[in-house]
């Protein structure tokens, strides 16, 4: 099993749509949102079997954190 990342540069309100859309792509090991100046703001393992009801805290915090921030990036670790 080998790893590829993804990196994603986004502003603030486009954070949780995009998250969302990295979700549904599937192959995902690991999300990581960080701010401007690198620093994580969130990381969120996900694995095969995580769905839904799961995952509705983390994005809720995640459009939390949308609001406050004005650009961030997302890596993105995916299983190749």
């Amino acid at each position: 099993m080998t790893e590829r990342k993804e990196e994603f540069k986004v502003k603030g309100d486009e954070l949780l749509k995009k998250v969302k859309e990295i979700i549904a792509e599937g192959n995902v090991r690991r999300i990581t949102v960080k701010n401007k100046e690198g620093k994580t703001i969130v990381e969120l393992p996900l694995t095969v079997g995580v769905v839904g009801a799961v995952l509705a805290p983390p994005l809720a915090a995640i459009g939390a954190i949308a609001a406050l921030v004005t650009e961030c990036s997302i890596l993105v670790e995916r299983e190749v």
